[in-house]
This record gives structure tokens, C-alpha cells and sequence, in this order.
């Protein structure tokens, strides 16, 4: 009986014990996130300094230079209805009365300050045909801006404010990011000022997705909508990884699939445009195939005249490296020969049937096609 009792008590102190560990253990968790959410709401009121509305006006006229006639047809263009989600045509009887009346389209979108005095980066989409461009700044102050530069190829746009002593975002490295890590999105959808939505990095490296000629998405579950657009998507240190771009919808909100575009090809870009006012990019001439699921990038085609075909490269060829890297995908080849500058060689490893051929291409400067 006095062994039981011993037990009895022993087994009582235990419990006892783990009891109070597990309470303690509960609440240490509950206190580490609640440190957390503190954490994030501090970081992301930094960021939110730094992300901007853009306001932009676009005067449309028609292809032979007179204001289209009926604002409903432009109204229901999907092209513009992309680039301008807030459309506002004139009613019906005003269109009657007035055909050929000044048609103003109003746009919007989100921009990020990457330098103190006013650099902003956003989409081409969204400014790109504008012909007013507003900044609205985090405390409600409006700026004009004026476009330093854009690059339709990847959707990338540089703005500029005057400033001195600006918030600026600074920007990340996207190339180290994780599928599965936190992200934040910061922008202004459907014109709600400093909107901030939260996720995770649902995948990288996706691209065919139809909308640029260079396509290297991150894609997040962080809620992207219209007006989001050239917004930030940052990481838990607060530093840009990604400009966010598009969506992809059945309804026309938010599904939890949206695309941004890495802050590594941003850089260049950025760079580019400062540097040149343009992005000028490496042309070799090739057309590939992107039904080709065999190992490299197949030629289709080659431009007449261009360095391609003075090279002797042919439709049919297979291309296994370039400059002794391999690709296996027509965005690998791209990077590399659209990081090439005009006069640059470059080494090509081909596959023509049963024969393995080396080329030197010289890199022209990509036309405006």
C-alpha cells in the first residue's frame, strides 16, 4: 500500500509537471508570435513608405490621328482593358452629340522608390502609353512624373519624381528566394491605397505564360489584383524581390495565382535604361521551336541576312550550349544572348543530325520588331 501511495504521488508530480511545461511552452509560442506579427506590421509600415499610387491619363485617338468615334468599342478592346482596368466612357448620348470629342482614359497602378531622389520602378503596362503620369505618395502628396525609360520586352518601367531624401525600398536578391517562403505584397488594387496582402512563394522560373517576350516569374498566393500592378512583393527583410505583374483569373480578382517579376532581371534592367535610356539587348537571328521536347532549343528558322545564317545555322539544328553553358530551355538561351552586347562573339554548340558542330555567332543589337 505505502509502494502504491508512493507512485500515486510520484505519477501526481509528474503530471503536475508536464502540465505546467506545457502551459509554459504554450504560452513562450503564443508570445513568439505575437513578437512576429509585431515584427511583420513594423517592417511592412517601412515598406508601405516606399510604395507608391500611380495615377495615369491617356489621350486616345484613332490610327489616322482623329479621337476614335465611339469610346465603347475602345471601352471593350482587351488590350486596353488590360493596361487601363478603370475605363470610364462617355455615356451613349454624349458620344452622339459630340463624336469627336477628347477621349481621356484614366489608369492606375503601383510604382516602388528605389532611389532617394525619385527613381520609381513599375510596369510598362502601366505607364508606358500614358500621357500624365500622378504620384500619389504614401502621405497623399501628388507628383508629377516623367517616364526615364521603359522595356516593353519585360514589362519593366523607370519614372521619375522630384525628390530629395525619399523612402526608397531596397532591393533583394530573387535568385536565393525558396518555393514555400514568406512574401509580401504592397499596392494599391482597385485604387485602395497601400493595400498589403500576404503569402508565400508558390513556385519560380515559370514562364510561357503569354504576356512578355522574357518571362522568368516568381509566382506567389499573396491576393494580386488589378491596380497592384508595378507594385512590391518583398521578402521578410523587407527588401523588393519581385515587381508584381500580373494575374492569372478566371473572374477577373484575385484566384491565388499572381506573377512577378524577379528583382535580378529588374536590376538589369534598371541599369540598362539609366545607362542607355533603353535596354539594348544581344540578336543572333534564330527562331526556335518551343514544341521541341527533346534535350536543348531547336532552330525553326533564321532571319535572312542575319548573324544566324552568315553563321551557316539552319532550321532543324539543335542547340546544346552556348558559350559552354547548356540549355534546355529557350529562356536559358535568351538570357545569354540578350545579356550579349553588339560586336560580342558567341560560341555555339550544335547538333546537325548525327554531327556535333562548333559556331561563333557575332551578336548585332536586337531590332525593334
Amino acid at each position: 500500500m505505502k509502494i502504491y501511495k508512493k507512485l500515486l504521488a510520484s505519477f501526481v508530480l509528474i503530471n503536475i509537471y508536464f502540465s505546467v511545461y506545457s502551459v509554459a511552452q504554450t504560452s513562450d509560442d503564443l508570445e513568439l508570435m505575437i513578437r512576429s506579427s509585431k515584427t511583420r506590421a513594423a517592417l511592412v509600415q517601412n515598406v508601405q513608405k516606399a510604395v507608391v499610387h500611380i495615377k495615369v491619363e491617356k489621350v486616345v485617338r484613332g490610327s489616322d490621328g482623329r479621337f476614335f468615334n465611339n469610346p465603347m468599342d475602345l471601352y471593350n478592346d482587351e488590350f486596353f482593358r488590360r493596361f487601363f482596368p478603370e475605363l470610364n466612357p462617355p455615356k451613349n448620348n454624349q458620344q452622339r452629340e459630340q463624336p469627336n470629342r477628347e477621349f481621356r482614359q484614366r489608369g492606375m497602378g503601383s510604382g516602388s522608390i528605389i532611389d532617394a531622389e525619385g527613381y520609381i520602378l513599375t510596369n510598362h503596362h502601366v505607364v508606358g502609353l500614358a500621357d500624365r503620369i500622378i504620384v500619389v505618395m504614401y502621405d497623399g502628396e501628388e507628383k508629377d512624373a516623367k517616364i526615364v525609360g521603359t522595356d516593353p520586352e519585360s514589362d519593366i518601367a523607370v519614372i521619375k519624381i522630384e525628390g530629395v531624401g525619399l523612402p526608397v525600398l531596397p532591393m533583394g536578391d530573387s535568385e536565393t528566394i525558396l518555393v514555400g517562403e514568406d512574401v509580401i505584397a504592397v499596392g494599391n488594387p482597385f485604387g485602395l491605397i497601400q493595400t498589403v496582402t500576404y503569402g508565400i512563394v508558390s513556385a519560380k522560373g515559370r514562364s510561357n505564360v503569354g504576356i512578355n517576350e522574357y518571362e522568368n516569374f516568381i509566382q506567389t498566393d499573396a491576393a494580386i489584383n488589378p491596380g497592384n500592378s508595378g507594385g512590391a512583393l518583398v521578402n521578410s527583410n523587407g527588401e523588393l524581390i519581385g515587381i508584381n505583374t500580373m494575374i492569372s483569373t478566371l473572374g477577373g480578382g484575385s484566384d491565388g495565382i499572381g506573377f512577378a517579376i524577379p528583382v535580378d532581371i529588374v536590376k538589369y534592367v534598371f541599369t540598362q535604361i539609366i545607362e542607355n535610356g533603353e535596354v539594348i539587348r544581344g540578336f543572333v537571328g534564330i527562331v526556335s521551336n518551343p514544341n521541341y521536347r527533346g534535350d536543348g532549343v531547336m532552330i525553326s528558322g533564321v532571319y535572312d541576312s542575319g548573324p544566324a545564317q552568315r553563321a551557316n545555322m539552319r532550321g532543324g539544328d539543335i542547340i546544346k550550349k552556348v558559350n559552354d553553358k547548356k540549355v534546355n530551355k529557350i529562356k536559358d538561351m535568351q538570357d545569354i544572348i540578350g545579356k550579349s552586347k553588339p560586336g560580342d562573339l558567341v560560341t555555339f554548340q550544335i547538333q546537325r543530325n548525327s554531327d556535333i558542330l562548333n559556331m561563333n555567332v557575332e551578336v548585332e543589337k536586337m531590332p525593334k520588331l
